[in-house]
């Protein structure tokens, strides 16, 4: 199958000087065959690019890569640039695949796109049934991908035709740098023209990537007198004078375009090619473009003249019928001027079903264009915005038109401009958007309209252009009579657009403000919400034990029937798990802030609530129903099309929760997908803060340091510190780093520093950040006795908090700085507690650690149990150095590994199974040992197995089982 692009109209005339090329062409098509003298093979797609300034062949080349690619019985799909028509979003992608899929029926088109269609549906130019959804570029982006990949595979191998890119739109030309490294993986050629000297700042990645793929481009050399000759003698016959052949290889400068269309005036003005002939000659030349040309079009007529005009005003795929009517010609008087500019080859019928008129060369349109005088210019383009709406053609194509009129405060234009914008949005285009919604705010709208607009137009440049979207805000809220629920909607984005601008202190300020002005009591409660979110998460904030008290006093009045209520519980949960309160007051806040559900695409609170409440559960040792919530909360951004900085932030945090359960391969496949969806999007900055942290934490528990401090260096981590809370905390992680690397000095500094802030905030839970437990590790060998005091102290506190992990954590630290034999009891209720827990990493550290604490008082049978358990559970964690230490701290004490005892499963045995149900039902472990006929410490070790494996404490036991998969029979 072949959709449509711009075919010559010389296609008789013989490509000359062009064998570099056309050899080239074959290859690539040969490569991309399925078989080879019959025999079956992988096709191989890749990239392919002819370049050269306007009229040197490359749409030639092109109409011959396409007969070729047909030959071989390869799909062809096909795009070009517009010059008038770059404003248009995603216009060269429609181009590719809209007629493909058009030419299914409903069901085979949903069946390809799958859940993926009314992501992309927009912008593809299809009919999308959630037309309020927004998706955000990445989403749309990933989804093309997925709808190109399935095209490939189903109607493969692809030939990709992309002419005229210097004028493509610069959301297609973002799509197709981003997509266009797969086709070597594919059965897909993306072959490209384009004029280099022409390419716009946004086609950087673009050119990066086919001028630096393996082969440069081809770039197209001028004819050669002696190419030139043989056109003209093709056209004129062998008697052409060499004289007159040379003076058209002068007046044409060699290219193609020019000596065609030259040759074949000369022909049929019954030229010889002599030298008398000359004169005539150079006037046929200049009427191929330039002022010779325009000559020629006055000579045809007014009426034919702004036939021309309209049509160059259209741009591509002309409408006759829209032509005449902006040209205000009846259809009688359009026939004739299409006829005569037939004629004259300025126009041609263009190729492929329901195709319109054409330039012959995109040269002669853009001669024709600038010459219309400025003001018909303007009124031809008002003309065609009205005709073009009229038509059903949408608002984007008509506002196309509008961005080059004068503002003039038409209602209408306004109206029309803010249709387009919000089809650019759910096309995820936001910076299509910016461009209209800026043009309506100059038009101007009516005054009741204007507050609106400009929160519109926040929304479009959020993304892009933060401290723009602030000053928008600012205005709306300026404007008079601002309807209550809109002012709260400005706000709310106003204090999002600040928070992104580092401006957290702002960002609170703004909310409390509106807490304190507003009348209506449910949107109050939402801005106190905001003034808290904010608050909080400000790493410089005065005075958050007094904020602590007010949101306490407040989440005690709320029964947490409203979704508001429920942010502030939540919010209520979050401050409670930091500042170290019983985890039950955490854990019974975050309850009632989930009762009647969190969404994570509200696009009026944001998701940094749900997502907090959701970690807590983290903290609270029971990071299973943890990870439930992010998995319901990544698949609602995913549905939405939220494939940016919200799906790079929910598979960081996802990988943060793996690592705290143990699972560090897992954790850091997430993280590193994390890290990777965030440096593809525009301003999320925030999710690389946290991606970077938790990876470097990855990476040292596998002993990996080089990496982490490579890692480190790469993104200024522990130089830079935002001023927004970021978790862990980056001063605890970087001071991790440090202490592996050495330099304990360095790391007291940090980590007291570090200290004093955290404890004027009084958030003093080491299980959120275990502060003291590294300070305590950093001033060990110098001041033994403050090490121990600070490993004391963080005990007491991870006691009152309740978590098995953090008292665990604190008590195997506060072993290490004690040493001797009295450290021996501290190790044992180390893991003790950590048994209790999910904490399989740092159950791992303590059971080795025990086990060399032992090995070195003389009780190496105890130390041989130790040190096996640890390293099998090492082994499991992907702790790769902490099981290296294992091994060697038995082969010191004269022992040797063991294989592995149980395998590396999620999955519960039947006896662990019944261990689990019967510890869920509250039976105290002697029950349970004596019904399974095993030890206490037996069963104690078996519900280790199961914490770990169903990833929760013995509270969460019930709740997760009933989620948690059978073992198959």
């Amino acid at each position: 199958m072949v959709n449509g692009l711009r075919q010559p109209n010389s296609e008789h005339q013989p490509l000359l000087e062009r064998r570099r090329e056309l050899e080239a062409l074959d290859s690539a098509l040969t490569k991309l065959s399925d078989t080879v003298d019959g025999a079956p093979r992988t096709p191989q797609g890749g990239l392919l690019a002819f370049t050269g300034s306007g009229g040197l062949g490359k749409t030639t080349l092109m109409a011959q890569a396409r007969t070729r690619a047909v030959a071989h019985g390869f799909t062809v799909l096909s795009g070009m640039g517009g010059e008038s028509e770059q404003e248009l979003a995603f216009r060269v992608v429609r181009q590719l695949m809209q007629p493909t899929l058009a030419a299914m029926d409903e069901a085979t088109r949903r069946d390809l796109l799958g859940s993926w269609y009314d992501i992309v549906a927009t912008a593809l130019g299809l009919e999308a049934a959630g037309t309020a959804s927004v998706p955000d570029p990445t989403g749309v982006r990933d989804g093309l991908d997925w709808v190109m990949t399935r095209l490939t595979v189903k109607k493969g191998p692809i030939v990709l035709l992309l002419d005229d890119l210097q004028w493509a739109d610069a959301e297609s030309l973002g799509w197709l740098a981003s997509f266009a490294p797969r086709a070597a993986d594919l059965p897909l050629l993306i072959i490209a023209a384009y004029r280099p000297d022409e390419l716009p700042l946004e086609a950087a990645a673009f050119r990066a990537l086919f001028e630096g793929h393996g082969t440069r481009p081809y770039a197209l050399a001028p004819l050669t007198a002696t190419a030139v000759a043989r056109i003209v003698r093709h056209e004129l016959g062998d008697g052409a004078e060499d004289m007159f052949c040379d003076e058209c290889w002068t007046v044409t400068g060699g290219s193609p375009f020019e000596t065609v269309e030259l040759a074949i005036r000369l022909g049929e003005h019954g030229l010889k090619g002599t030298h008398d002939e000359l004169p005539a000659m150079r006037n046929l030349a200049s009427a191929v473009k330039g002022p010779g040309l325009l000559d020629q079009l006055t000579r045809l007529g007014t009426t034919t003249v702004r036939f021309a005009w309209a049509a160059a005003v259209l741009g591509t795929s002309i409408s006759p019928e829209l032509a005449a009517s902006i040209a205000v010609i009846g259809s009688e008087q359009a026939t004739v001027a299409t006829e005569q500019l037939r004629a004259h080859r300025i126009l041609a019928q263009g190729t492929g079903p329901g195709a319109g008129l054409e330039f012959v060369h995109p040269l002669i349109a853009t001669t024709i264009y600038r010459a219309i005088p400025p003001h018909l210019r303007v009124g031809l383009h008002n003309a065609a915005a009205v005709a073009v709406r009229a038509a059903g053609l949408g608002p984007t194509a008509a506002a196309r038109h509008l961005l080059e009129v004068p503002a003039e405060g038409n209602a209408q234009a306004v109206s029309c401009l803010r249709d387009a914008a919000r089809e650019y949005l759910r096309a995820g285009a936001p910076e299509a958007a910016r461009r209209v919604l800026t043009r309506a705010l100059q038009e101007p709208p009516l005054p009741d309209e204007r507050a609106e607009l400009l929160n519109e137009l926040a929304s479009s440049t959020f993304l892009m252009d933060p401290a723009s979207t602030v000053n928008h805000l600012r205005e709306a809220l300026a404007e008079p009579g601002v309807a209550p629920e809109l002012h709260a909607s400005i706000v709310y984005r106003l204090t999002q657009a600040l928070a992104h601008t580092d401006q957290m202190a702002e960002a609170a300020a703004v909310a409390e403000q509106e807490a304190r002005q507003t009348p209506n009591a449910r949107i109050r409660l939402r801005m106190q919400a905001d003034h808290f979110v904010w608050s909080m998460f400000r790493a410089d904030e005065p005075d958050s034990p007094a904020r602590s008290r007010r949101l306490t006093k407040l989440a005690r009045q709320l029964p947490g029937r409203g979704l508001e209520e429920r942010y502030l519980l939540g919010l209520r949960a979050w401050d409670a798990l930091v500042r170290g309160e019983p985890r039950q007051n955490v854990l019974g806040a975050a309850e009632d802030a989930l009762r009647g559900g969190m969404s994570w695409t509200d696009e009026n609170r944001g998701f940094e609530v749900p997502v907090s409440v959701a970690l807590t559960f983290m903290y609270c040792d029971q990071p299973h129903r943890a990870e439930e919530l992010f998995a319901k909360g990544i698949a609602e951004c995913v549905a939405k099309g939220w494939r940016g900085s919200h799906l790079a932030l929910g598979n960081t945090l996802s990988g943060y929760i793996r690592y705290r359960r143990g699972c560090l391969a897992e954790a850091e496949d997430l993280v590193r997908d994390g890290l990777r969806i965030a440096e593809k999007v525009e301003g999320a900055v925030p999710a690389q803060w946290f991606a970077i942290g938790i990876l470097i934490q990855i990476l040292l528990a596998r002993g990996r340091i080089t990496d982490a401090r490579a890692l480190a260096d790469e993104y200024h981590y522990g130089d830079v510190v935002p001023n927004a809370v970021i978790y862990p905390d980056p001063r605890t992680v970087y001071s991790e780093l440090l202490l592996a690397e050495g330099r304990h000095v360095e790391a007291e500094h940090v980590l007291t520093t570090l200290g004093e802030r955290l404890e004027a905030r009084a958030w003093r839970n080491p299980a959120w950040c275990p502060w003291q437990l590294n300070l305590a590790n950093s001033v060990a060998s110098k001041a033994p006795e403050r090490a121990v005091r600070l490993a004391r102290d963080a005990v007491k506190r991870a006691r009152d908090f309740g978590a098995a992990s953090a008292i665990g954590q604190a008590l195997h630290t506060e072993a290490e700085v004690t040493g001797g034999t009295a450290a021996l009891d501290l190790y044992a209720e180390a893991v003790s507690e950590l048994q209790r827990s999910p904490a399989a990493y740092e159950l791992a550290r303590a059971l080795v650690g025990h086990g060399a604490a032992l090995s070195r008082n003389d009780r190496v049978q105890e130390a041989a149990d130790r040190l096996y358990q640890g390293l099998e559970c090492a082994v499991h964690c992907g702790a790769e150095a902490l099981a290296t230490r294992a091994r060697d701290e038995l082969s010191a004490a004269g022992l040797r590994p063991l294989p592995l005892r149980y395998s590396q499963t999620d999955t519960l045995t039947a006896q662990e199974r019944r261990a689990a149900e019967m510890t869920a039902l509250g039976k105290p472990v002697a029950v349970v040992a004596k019904e399974l006929r095993l030890t206490e410490q037996g069963v104690r070790q078996l519900l280790s197995l199961v914490f770990r494996k169903v990833g929760t404490d013995a509270a969460g036991l019930a709740r997760a089982l009933e989620t948690f998969p059978r073992q198959r029979s």
